[in-house]
């Protein structure tokens, strides 16, 4: 077996065994992990972004996407996103496979479903590394999975965030 190969193997291993740690919500098929909130659409982005503000991570936009459908004339459930990242993590992935940017900066949507209930998705890191082939930053991966386990956890219960 090739030495390129076989870290391949290690490294896609390694991020199922990160994506299945206890703790974490696992991801569908389409490689999206789905949390349901204790709030509405715009109180779940709102605490997401101060979630991630206070660790350092930039929020570049928010895009209500409700709005823009009332905009021509069209229904939507509440459903918003907020994009957000740091060069810090970006970078380093960028520079194993540029095409990850297609995928970078993160986006996290927050939407009413059609029970009432509202949902935060965001696309697992293990799936991005996957996708984007990228088998020499497992390091990185698993920090993103952390991070975006706990922030959005913070987003989406009652005494998550945590008081300045």
């Amino acid at each position: 077996m090739s030495h390129k190969l076989h870290t391949s193997i290690l490294a896609v291993l390694f991020l199922g065994v990160i994506t299945l740690a206890p703790g974490l919500a696992r991801a569908d098929g389409n490689g999206m992990i789905v949390k349901t909130s204790d709030f509405g659409v715009t109180k779940t982005l709102d605490r997401l972004g101060i979630a991630l503000e206070r660790a350092g991570i930039t929020v570049f936009a928010r895009i209500d996407h409700a709005k823009g459908a009332k905009k021509v004339g069209m229904e939507l459930a509440p459903t918003a996103l907020i994009i957000f990242g740091t060069p810090k993590i970006g970078t380093p992935l960028m520079q194993s496979n540029p095409q990850i940017g297609l995928d970078l900066p993160l986006k996290a949507l927050a939407w009413q479903a059609a029970d009432g209930s509202v949902k935060l998705g965001y696309t697992d890191p293990a799936w991005l590394a996957k996708r984007h082939g990228i088998a020499d930053r497992d390091a990185v991966f698993k920090k993103m999975t952390g991070a975006l386990n706990k922030f959005t956890n913070m987003a989406v219960k009652k005494g998550g965030l945590p008081k300045e």
